[in-house]
């Protein structure tokens, strides 16, 4: 559903414009409400649409709350996710807390990933990018999931 890199501006306020060929799938899908938390490997955020989140939000609230990893799981994705809603304009308003943590200044970059985005400042993506492509050059083991596919 969402794929594509897009570049695009925060103002001062937080607010972030999604780009319009994505405004009119969220209204359909989701009404317009979404919910973004931070991603725990990376200093991104993640997006997504309220349905979708709801889906992991039971998956993560059923992992064994003893089980030390897990819990720590549950506290940074449940614990950080906000609900957003998609204004008029298209707009979306991002906490300080979520900005801060993601490093986001005026300009981001808006990541698709098929049912979700990712948010990214626009600096830290392009060096994780280059991080990834020179990664690539390594002789490394692909995933067995990964070593059948052709593209």
């Amino acid at each position: 559903m969402f794929r594509g890199i897009n570049p695009i501006n925060m103002d001062a306020k937080g607010r972030v414009s999604i780009p319009s060929r994505y405004r009119e799938p969220l209204s359909v899908h989701c009404a317009g409400h979404l919910v973004v938390t931070i991603d725990t490997e990376s200093r991104c955020l993640l997006l997504y649409p309220i349905h979708e989140w709801e889906e992991i939000q039971k998956k993560i609230e059923a992992l064994p709350s003893f089980d030390k990893n897990a819990r720590r799981i549950q506290r940074l994705l449940i614990g950080h996710a906000t609900d957003v809603e998609m204004d008029a304009n298209g707009r979306l308003l991002l906490s300080a807390p979520l900005r801060e943590y993601a490093q986001l200044e005026k300009k981001i970059i808006l990541l698709g990933q098929g049912k979700k985005f990712e948010i990214w400042s626009e600096q830290l993506w392009s060096q994780t990018r280059d991080e990834y492509l020179q990664l690539s050059d390594l002789d490394t083991e692909l995933p067995i999931d990964l070593q059948s596919l052709s593209l």
